[in-house]
């Protein structure tokens, strides 16, 4: 018997399929560590070419780190679910050679829209910047294909 819940274990194949498809995220270099139901959880290193002009991350890098841990956690339910508001505040600098951890948690989920709250945090443990998505479902499935586990 298997220690994952079905949600859970939807939410990982998901991922799984949703990555391979994922360009964006894997050009960044950011690495799905965890996907269960309504959460993920995803790092990225800062790349010196991820520096702006102060010699820290560019936030927009750490926006689309946050922003696609919201996009893995608000479609593990294998529903197709876009972005319909995001905002961010950010905490502290990044540095190059830093691994940022990005965790996206569900807070609410309704028929069509849920919102998301997602933390990234700097390889000391220490908070970096916080993300708040509001997601919106349309018809269809994320994984058109995607089979029961």
């Amino acid at each position: 018997m298997s220690d994952i819940s079905p949600p859970d274990a939807l939410a990982a194949s998901v991922a799984r399929e949703l990555y391979a498809r994922d360009l964006a995220a894997q050009h960044l270099g950011i690495a799905v560590q965890h996907c269960g139901a309504g959460s993920a959880v995803l790092t990225m290193t800062v790349q010196e070419s991820m520096l702006n002009g102060h010699g820290s991350c560019h936030g927009g890098f750490i926006f689309s780190l946050a922003d696609t841990a919201f996009a893995y956690a608000c479609n593990s339910g294998n529903e197709l679910t876009v972005a319909q508001h995001c905002s961010i505040d950010y905490l502290r600098p990044a540095r190059a050679g830093e691994l940022l951890t990005a965790s996206a948690q569900q807070r609410e989920r309704r028929p069509r829209s849920g919102v998301y709250d997602v933390s990234v945090r700097g390889q000391d443990g220490g908070l970096i910047a916080l993300f708040r998505g509001l997601a919106r479902s349309r018809p269809g499935q994320t994984v058109i294909d995607h089979q029961e586990p």
